[in-house]
């Protein structure tokens, strides 16, 4: 049995200074901006980095070179692995937690990042996490792994192949699923074509399955097509993000090599559940297909849809009905078979801007539901306070700094699927952990934990102001009460002892507990019951999606 060549981090970053990327992060719009005028921005500052410092002089290029990767550990190493022989992790995908390990600039970490989280994973198990969401894991032009090119060489900018294995293995020992960060709307290629344009792909590691040395008719035709001449069908396409080729997925061949190299990263590596990166960029239909050939619907398969709200409020604010983005997140899990969630960037710019604004009215809908998309399709919703790129060094769309656990405070008690982020439990590399927000953090999990609230718990919204939000979250063993905003006088909404009790408190929020837990608190948390406000989101009721 080959394995992959380790090399240490610092071997693999030498030379690597300058090549950080940076700006925004492929098919994502700042909150209040032009999609085209994000996108123009993105690709003056992506395509010099791609195309200068990690691809060669298209003058000098004679064809038969390999371009200098300054990361690269396993240029010509087999793909099989020592991973040992464990079963897939099962959760119960109603109570699941997702953690997302990594930042923009953690592949710089010290110490190899795989590593690094190897040596985190028993405070994950103590907090109740039940899924880490993973960098992408091929090698990359870009070191965050967004601008893949080698799908199949597994030692990157984090690490190698061997340490993703262990990395992954012991994730699974301690009962946490491990996330694979899929980015297959678009792939670098790795050859200029007789015009010069960049649709000439080579396969470097030896593996089973089809063939990845794919040319311009793996290239979708639409938008990048003119770049990079690509001869594919534009309508298997969505939004189309002009910084690399964006594949073609209607084209059988393209999908069958998608296929393989999943199976590889699931049976090989241990990946249980698929993260869609830029997932508006192909129609979902296709996430069905992958879903269903790999992991199952069983399985916390998320898709990044990052739709654009409506601006169209008072001079240029955010629309109070956001039932337009809604309808976009539902359409797209409709297509996809309700085979993956979405991540809720409704609920992340509802929240956001209530917070900024002190409009915490914003929070409930004109039926008093939950604003976001959470409150159509609670159990297909993953909410989140920011990621690695709404926050991070990139800070395209930050929850404010100073509310961070109110931030927590919403979505770990209310329905959804709540992701934390990395970066707000353990800090980042230029500053160390906030102790006390990980403990509000900590407090949270371990109260959502003991009242069963569920990715489909029944919200009762009491009070929506200004200045005021209040909310009771029923669960199988008993509820959660939370209050936002500044104002401090309740009046008759403050929970009272002996029947409630406080879990924790902080700048501008507070959370109570029910002190009567029950074996099943009167909540109608199955997955058999209507996904209000949209008649797209339905589906089996045997798996995380259901009917909600």
């Amino acid at each position: 049995m080959v394995t992959v060549q380790e090399a240490s981090c610092d071997e693999r970053r030498s030379g690597s200074s300058g090549s950080t990327t940076s700006g925004l992060a492929w098919g994502h719009v700042a909150h209040n901006e032009a999609f085209d005028d994000v996108w123009s921005k993105i690709l003056a500052r992506r395509m010099v980095t791609a195309q200068v410092q990690l691809q060669p002089d298209s003058s000098s290029f004679t064809g038969t070179s390999e371009p200098s990767r300054t990361w690269r550990t396993c240029e010509n190493a087999a793909v099989h692995s020592s991973a040992p022989a464990l079963q897939p992790v099962q959760h119960d995908l109603t109570s699941a937690v997702m953690f997302q390990s990594f930042g923009w600039d953690s592949w710089q970490h010290s110490s190899c990042f795989y590593q690094y989280l190897q040596t985190r994973i028993p405070e994950l198990q103590a907090a109740g996490v039940s899924h880490v969401w993973l960098p992408p894991p091929s090698h990359s032009v870009s070191p965050q792994g967004y601008m893949p090119d080698q799908l199949y060489d597994l030692s990157s900018a984090y690490g190698s192949q061997q340490q993703l294995v262990d990395c992954v293995a012991a994730l699974k020992a301690a009962g946490i699923a491990a996330v694979a960060d899929i980015v297959i709307n678009h792939r670098c290629a790795d050859e200029q074509d007789e015009r010069g344009r960049w649709n000439c792909y080579h396969d470097k590691v030896p593996h089973a399955g089809p063939s990845l040395a794919w040319s311009k008719w793996a290239i979708a035709k639409y938008g990048s097509g003119d770049m990079f001449g690509g001869l594919g069908r534009a309508d298997s396409h969505g939004a189309c993000w002009a910084g690399a080729p964006n594949l073609d997925h209607s084209n059988p061949e393209v999908r069958e090599g998608l296929v393989a190299w999943l199976r590889h990263l699931q049976n090989d590596i241990g990946f249980e559940a698929w993260r869609f990166d830029f997932a508006r960029g192909y129609s979902s239909k296709y996430v069905r297909s992958y879903v269903d050939s790999t992991t199952s619907q069983f399985a916390l398969n998320v898709g990044e849809v990052w739709v654009d709200l409506d601006w169209s409020g008072p001079g240029g604010t955010l629309a109070a009905d956001q039932n337009t983005a809604r309808q976009k997140l539902s359409q797209w899990c409709e297509g996809a078979g309700h085979r993956a969630t979405v991540f809720d960037f409704v609920t992340k710019g509802v929240l956001t801007e209530a917070v900024r604004q002190t409009q915490y009215w914003r929070l409930r809908d004109a039926h008093g539901r939950p604003a976001g998309f959470v409150g159509w399709c609670p159990g297909q919703s993953v909410t989140f306070v920011d990621n690695h790129d709404t926050g991070s060094s990139q800070q395209h769309w930050p929850f404010p700094a100073d509310r961070l656990a109110l931030g927590y405070a919403y979505i770990l008690t209310h329905p959804g699927v709540p992701c934390l982020f990395a970066e707000h439990y353990w800090g980042t590399r230029q500053g160390g952990a906030d102790a006390d927000l990980r403990d509000t953090i900590n407090a949270l999990l371990k109260a959502r934990r003991r009242c069963g609230i569920l990715s489909s718990s029944s919200v009762m919204i009491t009070a929506a102001d200004d200045d005021l939000y209040v909310a009771t979250v029923d669960g199988q063993h008993g509820q959660l009460t939370v209050k936002l905003g500044p104002r401090f006088d309740m009046g008759h909404l403050l929970p009272q002892e002996p029947h409630w009790r406080m879990v924790c408190c902080g700048n501008d929020f507070c959370v109570w507990e029910s002190t009567k837990m029950t074996s099943a608190a009167g909540s109608s948390n199955s997955l058999t019951g209507t996904c209000s406000g949209s008649s797209t989101c339905s589906g089996s009721s045997n798996s995380l999606y259901g009917q909600l």
